[in-house]
């Protein structure tokens, strides 16, 4: 039986009228976002980042670094799922509910990716802890702040990455299966935590991570959306 996407998991009939806008929420949820890197910013990222450098982590580093590192494989797996997929429609067979998840979480991971890496150029923000030997960093120089349209390793702390490549498949998951956002939320908190927990990112590179994440799932599923609400559909 073929699967009619449009009404797949987490796709259920539009609210219509007396909502607010969902343009209108994305613009509060990035001024909100701003509010909480500027409050980070200046009374919260140096104390813990300085705490954190202060503790013996040796008994659970290996579970941070895990947690850490888990968001490592979603570009290369996003790329390989975007070109099985892409095969798959050449052939003109059709997707599965799953299949479009996939997708969806594919092409929000990149894009993700993409936008993250012009943002670090742009702020050009030293890390928590130096990772050469020579590398300015808050912990080993005091090197704290943005150092604008600033190229190299050591001034790529914001966002983080690995924060916008996680939100950005929690994201898509979070509106088709609705009913693991509970897991989906967790898995997410775990890693913001080992990020900071482990001195790799500053808490407000977590929270800008986790807004670019999130805003690359939702807007690409509102696209997906858009563009189904345009086609004829067909019967299951």
């Amino acid at each position: 039986m073929q699967v009619n996407v449009a009404s797949g998991p987490g796709f259920g009939r539009s609210k219509g009228r007396g909502f607010v806008p969902t343009g209108v929420c994305w613009l509060v949820t990035l001024s909100a976002t701003a509010v909480a890197v500027i409050v980070s910013y200046v009374w919260l990222d140096r104390p813990i980042a300085t705490f954190v450098h202060g503790q013996d982590i040796r008994s659970y580093h290996a579970l941070l670094e895990f947690l850490a590192s888990f968001p490592d494989p979603l570009i290369p797996l996003a790329v390989v799922a975007l070109v099985i997929l892409g095969l798959q429609a050449l052939a003109r067979r059709p997707l599965s509910a799953w299949q479009v998840t996939g997708f969806l979480c594919s092409v929000s991971v990149l894009l993700a990716e993409a936008i993250k890496d012009q943002l670090k150029f742009l702020f050009g923000r030293t890390w928590p802890e130096a990772w050469g030997p020579h590398d300015p960093a808050f912990i080993e120089t005091g090197a704290y702040g943005f150092n604008w349209l600033h190229a190299g390793g050591a001034y790529q702390s914001f966002p983080s990455g690995h924060m916008g490549a996680t939100c950005a498949v929690v994201s898509v998951l979070w509106v088709w299966y609705p009913q693991w956002r509970a897991f989906w939320a967790l898995g997410a908190l775990g890693i913001a935590a080992a990020l900071v927990g482990g001195n790799y990112h500053f808490l407000s590179d977590v929270i800008a991570g986790a807004f670019v994440g999130c805003s690359t799932g939702w807007m690409t599923t509102l696209i997906w959306k858009a563009w189904l609400s345009r086609r004829p559909r067909r019967a299951s």
